[in-house]
């Protein structure tokens, strides 16, 4: 990966020599021997990294620290500093640098932080370019639906087609995974978008309340009904009636629902006038509704009128490759929210968020993340800031856990690739996502050195 660099201190056989290593790295290196040149040559070009000498014949490498986090905020600094030095390098961490290099410079340190510098920038890259592509969907009706999957993609032409007709909605899926702003979109896109988007949480209401929530009362109705009040069908007349958790309704109310569906008429509680409804029914649940049906728990006629049109969310395993979209988009709103700059994730805090298998879905990432913004006081979020159990999962443990197999000398390379693959498949489970984390290498990788009964994911086609 090649980067432009620009190199600053004041020793010319140390600039020649730190530059000769990084143009075999392939990288692009301009020189400065003062802080000034230096920041001269920063204002008029765009480097990805700024490699500097702590110690200046103009200046300290603080000032140009500072100086370079104004002129350029994305290009990562490295300090060169002697060993006495070393608390004012950690001083500079502090301050937002990247890394520091003892002097004298070794070859295999260089190499060492210069790589990961770039590749962290490269990594930033990646997020604005997912921050711009999130935010310029957040200004359409399923702005807020984030991912390109097959999977979502497929749920996002659904949402769009059948959003202009009347036709009642089922949104299925497990909780977490977006059921509500599906709904908020199939509102926002269809004709009834001027009118109100009225949202019922059916399993967070107890049922003797549930009613007169729904359909309104008169006063007197029952102790407590001291006046009139419209329910949530009078409330959403001409638009739009969420009923998430439908799955919770008892028998009764189920019985009740059905009679607005068939007819689009209500009685409120105390009344003796019918109201006629008209609104759009969207409903949501987590759970099996047919296997409710079989067990006598809900209604089948009922089923079949609010299952029109079905749209089945997937949980977020199911589509792990919008996980980084999605780690960016709650990073972005949450790093605004606490008032914090940071760039993005590490290429191993990445990998333990793809390696999870989620079962909270996409609330449970966004809590993650949330949690990982506010312990973070850099301008990354790696894997110490990411919840344990994400961490244990992946591999990524105590160096004390660390992954070490027994391979006589003498073993042939291509046996002991299996030998290190069977055990890390065994350590994880038969998870190849997890095994190839700890092992630092690709997915595809594992799938390709097939390791005979190590079980786990079929080979992907």
């Amino acid at each position: 990966m090649s980067a432009r660099i620009l190199v600053v201190d004041d020793e010319a056989a140390l600039r020649e020599s730190v530059g000769r290593i990084l143009r075999r790295m392939g990288h692009l290196v301009d020189e400065a021997a003062t802080g000034a040149e230096g920041l001269g040559k920063l204002s008029q070009e765009v480097y990805e990294l700024v490699l500097t000498d702590f110690r200046l014949p103009d200046m300290d490498g603080l000032d140009v620290l500072e100086r370079a986090r104004t002129l350029r905020p994305d290009s990562e600094v490295v300090l060169f500093t002697g060993f006495g030095s070393i608390p004012l390098a950690v001083e500079a961490i502090k301050r937002g640098a990247y890394d520091f290099i003892t002097k004298p410079v070794k070859r295999a340190d260089l190499e060492r932080v210069v790589g990961r510098a770039i590749a962290k920038q490269a990594l930033a890259a990646e997020n604005r370019r997912l921050r711009v592509q999130v935010d310029g969907q957040a200004d359409t009706p399923i702005g807020r639906i984030i991912g390109r999957s097959d999977a979502m993609a497929a749920v996002l032409r659904t949402v769009e087609q059948v959003a202009p007709s009347t036709a009642t909605v089922m949104v299925e899926g497990p909780s977490g995974t977006g059921k509500e702003l599906v709904a908020e979109a199939l509102h926002a896109l269809s004709p009834r978008r001027d009118r109100a988007l009225v949202k019922v949480n059916c399993g967070a209401i107890p049922d003797t309340l549930l009613e007169a929530e729904l359909f309104g009362y008169e006063r007197g109705a029952f102790t407590g009904a001291v006046g009139r009040k419209d329910g949530r069908f009078a409330l959403a007349r001409g638009g739009t009636l969420f009923l998430d958790e439908v799955g919770t309704l008892s028998l009764a109310l189920q019985a009740k629902l059905l009679r607005v569906l068939q007819d689009g008429s209500f009685e409120p509680l105390g009344a003796v006038r019918t109201v006629q409804s008209d609104c759009r029914i969207i409903a949501a649940t987590n759970a099996e509704l047919h296997e409710e049906v079989r067990q006598g728990r809900f209604r089948e006629d009922l089923y079949y009128r609010l299952n029109v049109i079905t749209i089945r969310m997937p949980a977020l395993r199911e589509r792990t490759g919008d996980i980084p979209l999605l780690a960016g988009h709650f990073l972005a709103r949450y790093a605004v929210r606490n008032r914090k700059a940071i760039d993005g994730f590490t290429a191993s805090a990445l990998a333990v968020l793809q390696a999870w298998d989620w079962p909270g879905n996409v609330r449970e990432l966004e809590h993650a993340v949330e949690r990982a913004v506010v312990l973070t006081s850099g301008r990354s979020i790696d894997v110490e800031h990411l919840p344990a159990r994400l961490v244990d999962a992946a591999g990524m443990t105590r160096e004390s856990e660390a992954l070490h197999v027994q391979i006589p000398i003498g073993t042939p390379l291509e046996e002991a690739e299996r030998m290190l693959i069977a055990e890390a498949l065994r350590r994880a489970g038969g998870n190849k996502v997890r095994a190839a984390t700890l092992l630092g290498i690709s997915t595809r990788t594992i799938y390709r050195k097939s390791v005979p009964g190590a079980g786990g994911d079929e080979p992907a086609p």
